[in-house]
């Protein structure tokens, strides 16, 4: 006849099984749906890593916002709309404009029109006429007069 001890024993190590395998389960699951979830999120990078690198074989190169010698962006978006509102609020006429740009007034007029477009460095000049004020813009031109 078997020691009651030793059935007591192999009892409680078959409920301690029974309980560990429950909460062993529960977490099982839990860390197959955490590595499925995790794979899918490494093929979801892969994919989103391939699409960047063929975006940027197939767009073109975009230069980068260099400064200009005077501090403005090198690539100033110009209108012609837009200049001849800015020679407008600044109350200037088409010869003073050309003055402070370093141009005649006829080209003003040609830019303003929309015959042409300023070269590099006058619409550098423009875009630093852009962010002057009135007092400014009377002051330097001030300047250019009396140096010529």
């Amino acid at each position: 006849m078997p020691n009651i001890a030793s059935v007591l024993k192999a009892e409680i190590a078959r409920l301690a099984r029974k309980e560990v395998r429950a909460e062993v389960d529960g977490l099982k699951k839990t860390v197959a749906r955490q590595k499925a979830e995790i794979a899918e999120l490494k093929r979801r990078q892969q994919a989103l890593e391939q699409e960047l690198k063929r975006a940027s074989r197939t767009s073109p190169k975009r230069a980068t916002a260099e400064q200009q010698p005077d501090g403005e962006p090198a690539n100033f978006r110009f209108t012609a709309k837009g200049l001849a509102s800015n020679r407008q609020r600044l109350q200037l006429s088409a010869a003073d404009y050309g003055l402070l740009v370093g141009t005649t007034g006829q080209s003003i007029y040609n830019w303003e029109a929309g015959k042409s477009k300023p070269r590099p460095d006058s619409m550098a000049r423009v875009a630093a006429l852009r962010t002057m004020g009135k007092r400014e813009v009377a002051a330097r031109l001030e300047e250019l007069k009396a140096a010529a």
